[in-house]
C-alpha cells in the first residue's frame, strides 16, 4: 500500500500546487470508463450499468461520450483564452481548428478499417472495411462538433452562444417531431423509434445502409453518432465552452462552485422533467439528454473541484491524471489493441475470446470474468501511459 502512495505522491508532485486538476482529472476519470466499457470480456456479461440503454432512458454507460463532449468544450474555452492572451490572429487560429478537425476525423476513418480476419482465407479487407467503411463514429463526431464549437467560440459572445445553443436544440427538437419523411410507400412524422426518425431518415438517405452502424435497421438504417444528431451534440460541446468562460472569469472559488452546482441541479432536474414530455435518448442525442448529461457534467466537476481543490484530497486522483495526460492517444492505444487481440486466431476462435473463456471466466466467473478482464485491459494501458507519463510524452492534437 505504501508502494501506490509513494507512486501517487510522485505523479501529483510534478504538477503544480497553484494548478485546478478537476479538469484534468475530470478528463481522465472520462476516458477510463469509456475505455472500461468498450472492453468487456465478453459481451453476453456485462453488468447493466456498463451497457447502453435499450433505447429512451440512461444508463450511467451513456453519459461518459456528452461527458467527453462536454469536456472537449470546455478545453476549447481554456486554449483560446490562452491563444488570445498571447495575441494569435483568428485567421491562425481558424487554420489550427481546420488541421485539427481533419486530424481527428482521419483518425476514426483508420478504426474503422483496422480491422483483419486472418482465419478467414476467403475474407475481403477491401470488401468488409473499404466498400462498406462507417463513415460516421466516435472519433469523427468529436472532430465535427471540435469544429463548430471552435468557431463559434471564436466569433460570439457568451450571450450568443448560449441563444446559439437554445436555437440549435429547439430547431432539431422541432425536426425530429413534426417534418414529415417516407420510406417510398409511407409518410411519418414525429417518429422517435429504433430506425424510425427523421435523424435516421437522413442517415439512410445521405450515408446509406452500407456505411453506418446499424446497417439492418428498419426501414431506415442510421448511426449513433448520425449526421443530423450531430448537432445537439454541437450543443453539448457549446455547454462545456459556456462552463469554461464561468470556470475562468474573475470570482472566487467557492462562488464558481456555488454557481456550477446550481446550474448542475437545475440542468440536470429540467432534462429528467422534460424525459416524461420527449424522451431522452443517447442514439438520437434528444434535447433532454442535452440538457440533463450537462448538468450531470457540472455536477461532476463540481464534486471534482471540491475534493480537489478545496479539500486537497488528491492522491487517488493519480491515474487520472496520467490516463487524462494522453487521452487521444489511450482512446486510439485502446482501439488498436482491443482489434489486434480479436484479429490474432487461436485455433477456431480469438486471442480475446479465448483468454476470456480459458483464463478469466474460470477463474472468477461469467460476469466477474468480463468486468475483471475489462479492469485487467486497464491496468496494462497504465504500465504503459505511465511510462510515456514519466517520458513526458504527450500526443496533442
Amino acid at each position: 500500500m505504501s508502494a501506490i502512495v509513494r507512486h501517487c505522491q510522485s505523479i501529483l508532485s510534478n504538477v503544480p500546487a497553484s494548478r485546478s486538476l478537476a479538469i484534468d482529472v475530470f478528463r481522465g476519470i472520462t476516458i477510463t470508463a469509456m475505455i472500461l466499457v468498450n472492453n468487456p470480456g465478453s459481451w453476453q456479461y456485462v453488468y447493466p450499468p456498463l451497457l447502453h440503454a435499450e433505447w429512451h432512458g440512461m444508463t450511467p454507460t451513456d453519459v461518459i461520450f456528452p461527458f467527453f463532449v462536454f469536456i472537449v468544450g470546455l478545453s476549447i474555452c481554456l486554449s483560446q483564452q490562452q491563444m488570445q492572451k498571447r495575441g494569435v490572429a483568428r485567421s491562425e487560429q481558424l487554420v489550427k481548428i481546420a488541421k485539427r478537425t481533419v486530424y481527428l476525423f482521419t483518425l476514426g476513418l483508420f478504426l474503422a478499417v483496422f480491422f483483419y480476419r486472418f482465419n478467414d482465407p476467403n475474407y475481403s479487407w477491401w470488401q468488409d472495411r473499404i466498400e462498406t467503411i462507417r463513415i460516421l463514429g466516435v472519433l469523427q463526431r468529436l472532430a465535427l462538433v471540435f469544429a463548430c464549437c471552435a468557431v463559434l467560440s471564436i466569433f460570439l459572445t457568451k450571450r450568443m452562444l448560449l441563444v446559439v445553443s437554445v436555437l440549435l436544440l429547439a430547431l432539431y427538437t422541432g425536426f425530429m417531431l413534426l417534418m414529415p419523411y417516407s420510406d417510398g410507400s409511407q409518410t411519418f412524422s414525429g417518429q422517435l423509434a429504433f430506425g424510425n426518425s427523421f435523424a435516421a431518415y437522413l442517415d439512410h438517405l445521405l450515408l446509406g445502409p452500407a456505411h453506418v452502424y446499424y446497417a439492418s435497421a428498419t426501414p431506415f438504417s442510421f448511426d449513433p453518432e448520425g449526421v443530423f444528431s450531430t448537432i445537439p451534440a454541437v450543443v453539448s460541446g457549446l455547454s462545456g465552452v459556456l462552463i469554461g468562460h464561468l470556470l475562468t472569469a474573475q470570482s472566487s472559488q467557492c462562488l464558481k462552485i456555488k454557481q456550477l452546482l446550481l446550474i448542475g441541479i437545475c440542468l440536470s432536474l429540467s432534462g429528467w422533467a422534460l424525459h416524461f414530455v420527449h424522451p431522452i435518448n443517447k442514439a438520437l442525442w434528444t434535447a433532454p439528454f442535452v440538457i440533463a448529461t450537462s448538468g450531470l457534467a457540472c455536477l461532476s466537476l463540481v464534486v471534482l473541484m471540491w475534493l480537489l481543490d478545496e479539500k486537497h484530497y488528491r492522491a487517488w486522483s493519480a491515474p487520472f491524471i496520467v490516463f487524462g495526460a494522453n487521452s487521444l492517444l489511450f482512446f486510439m492505444f485502446s482501439g488498436v489493441v482491443a482489434r489486434i487481440l480479436i484479429m490474432i486466431p487461436v485455433h477456431d476462435q480469438s486471442l480475446q475470446s479465448w483468454l476470456f473463456e480459458c483464463v478469466y471466466q474460470p477463474v472468477f466467473g461469467n460476469y466477474n470474468g468480463s468486468l475483471a478482464y475489462a479492469i485487467s485491459f486497464l491496468i496494462v494501458s497504465y504500465v504503459v501511459f505511465y511510462a510515456l507519463y514519466k517520458r513526458n510524452i504527450f500526443w496533442k492534437v
